[in-house]
């Protein structure tokens, strides 16, 4: 929900349900790097009500804007983080395949030893 005025676009304050500091940090920071934003916050009403407020204030660009183009921003940070720790961990079971693959035949040849006795 968007809270602001009819004559000035270039400040708002957006109400998102079911969230908490989590996302609106995330999009606080977001926020901030933009250079059309001159003023962002959050506040949460109350601890036990799942919203926030996020303020947004701009340079004169339609608030609405800013916000949507800072979460498709996050958004595009978010796939890199993942992608990022997506290939290190293929990297990580890689490098240590042939280890593993060592330390099961010497495990499994010690165990079947000492079975057979």
């Amino acid at each position: 929900m968007e809270h602001g005025s009819f004559t000035d676009n270039s400040a708002a304050t957006f109400s998102l349900t079911d969230e908490d500091h989590t996302i609106a940090n995330a999009v606080r920071f977001t926020l901030n790097q933009d250079p059309r934003v001159t003023f962002c916050g959050y506040s949460i009403p109350h601890p036990s009500e799942a919203r926030v407020n996020i303020r947004v204030q701009t340079t004169g660009d339609p608030a609405r804007e800013v916000l949507k183009d800072a979460c498709q921003n996050l958004m595009l940070m978010c796939r890199h983080v993942r992608s990022t720790f997506d290939k290190a961990i293929e990297d990580f079971k890689a490098s240590n395949a042939v280890k593993a693959m060592k330390i099961d035949s010497q495990d499994s040849s010690g165990d079947d030893s000492e079975e057979s006795e």
